[in-house]
């Protein structure tokens, strides 16, 4: 399991990457993208959405279930990663690259883990 030490994560299995106060990048950690298998289909938000830390803003399918995607921030979707739509794979590939939605006016978040704090969630999880 690879876990980046830029990013911070939550107990649902997505990273946040803050490009600044407002603005993040939003994406399903490695640990997730492997519980789930190979990745056939991802549904994502429309730009200029509005989301709300802990609900639900995406899903992807696997061969195994379709399983939801939790947004960690509120704000409003400002772009998505319209490659995904063509080729969910790439989460698989490299699920820190494959980012979902860029959300911007940021005004709420989860309560985040820091990558050490992550690493020890999975571990206890996992056991």
């Amino acid at each position: 399991m690879k876990v980046l030490g830029d990013l911070v994560y939550t107990k649902t299995h997505e990273w946040v990457k803050f490009e600044d106060e407002t603005t993040a990048l939003v994406g399903l950690t490695d640990h997730a993208q492997q519980s789930l298998g190979e990745l056939v289909f991802v549904n994502l938000p429309e730009e200029d959405d509005e989301t709300t830390a802990g609900e639900v803003f995406a899903d992807v399918e696997s061969v195994k279930a379709v399983s939801d995607v939790y947004c960690p921030v509120t704000g409003v979707v400002s772009e998505i990663n319209e490659e995904l739509l063509n080729a969910p794979e790439k989460i698989n590939e490299a699920p820190y690259e494959a980012w979902f939605a860029r959300i911007t006016d940021i005004t709420d978040k989860e309560e985040f883990l820091s990558p050490e704090e992550y690493e020890e969630f999975v571990k206890n999880e996992i056991e």
